[in-house]
């Protein structure tokens, strides 16, 4: 079955290839590759804002939503010349060479790479030095269920709001809620996970049966897990705007604080984003106009070492930390000799 001959579009100044425009993506209302690649056209003022100068992850899904996918970790060659790129570290310390979200033309011609969303880099290329995102994921456990996550997002931001850090708020487009905050360029990676380790375990003090910092499954309980290694440095983030691997083409979507009681994770797709945007306006619009200082959590964090914490644990891909503790579940640590 021929899925269509190949176009071209212009976008932001370029000529974008676009092969088999017709391929179905998305089977629940059969969206096209084209269809994804006009949804990012309509709301792109509001995803280069958002994403716009950063360092992007490719996930690839030759088939849609419904096949396989890879990550593709360097940019291919072939690609045309305009794209730009720009040298990022993995956690393990490899480096490899990233498309940066320039405009709408390089979206686009990721997505005809099959790349249906973006797992985005929390710093500018412009400026890797400085992470200027920090990242809560609000994460379910096992007993717990949305409403408990819409719950942890208003006491997450009331927090934040007590310490004069002006959050906002998208959803996951699957289970959970992300909660960002623009920073000044000022703290480097390892100084925003520990202000988002420090933002966790104040909330697991504060609400000790509902929120957890535990980053062992085992040690959470039906608790929402407050995600502070979302915040590791050269950790990507699934970016606002972006696209699910799901049926129903379901967008991350930033959202207004006041609707964050009565959202509906599975009814912001494709097909209604870009009109609720022109309807409602972008709920990010101005974050880039106020960046924020960490300081009050960083001050939290000192606080906390100075207790005789420990940092917490990191994932197993990055090197052993300074003032980690052991990297190993607590039912599997050996026991004590008696």
């Amino acid at each position: 079955m021929s899925n269509g001959e190949a176009i071209s579009i212009e976008l932001a100044g370029h000529d974008v290839r676009v092969t088999s425009p017709d391929k179905i993506f998305f089977t629940k209302r059969d969206e096209t590759k084209l269809d994804l690649i006009d949804y990012y056209v309509a709301i792109q003022e509001p995803l280069l804002r958002s994403m716009g100068g950063r360092p992007v992850l490719l996930q690839r899904f030759p088939d849609g939503a419904s096949g396989k996918s890879f990550f593709q970790k360097r940019v291919p060659k072939g690609a045309p010349e305009w794209l730009q790129t720009t040298e990022v570290s993995t956690p393990n310390g490899t480096t490899s060479n990233a498309m940066v979200a320039n405009d709408i033309a390089h979206v686009a011609w990721a997505v005809n790479m099959g790349c249906l969303g973006f797992h985005v880099w929390p710093y500018l290329a412009s400026d890797p030095e400085h992470t200027d995102e920090l990242r809560i994921d609000l994460d379910p456990s096992p007993g717990t269920d949305f409403d408990d996550i819409r719950l942890s997002a208003v006491r997450t931001k009331d927090l934040l709001d007590e310490l004069g850090i002006r959050s906002y708020i998208k959803t996951s487009a699957s289970r959970g809620l992300h909660i960002y905050a623009r920073l000044a360029a000022h703290w480097d990676g390892y100084e925003v996970r520990a202000a988002a380790v420090a933002l966790a375990r104040e909330l697991e003090r504060r609400y000790p049966d509902d929120l957890t910092a535990q980053w062992w499954k085992e040690e959470r309980g039906a608790r929402v897990f407050v995600d502070f290694n979302q915040n590791a440095p050269h950790k990507t983030v699934f970016g606002p705007w972006s696209v699910r691997a799901r049926v129903g083409a379901q967008v991350s979507t930033p959202l207004f604080w006041e609707e964050v009681t009565d959202v509906d994770l599975n009814a912001l797709t494709i097909e209604n984003v870009p009109a609720r945007v022109d309807t409602d306006g972008d709920p990010w619009i101005d974050m880039n106009e106020h960046p924020q200082s960490i300081e009050p959590l960083l001050e939290m964090s000192a606080a906390d070492m100075k207790a005789g914490m420990m940092d917490a644990p990191w994932p197993p891909v990055y090197p052993k930390q300074p003032n980690e503790p052991p990297r190993v579940a607590p039912s599997r640590a050996k026991k004590p000799e008696s």
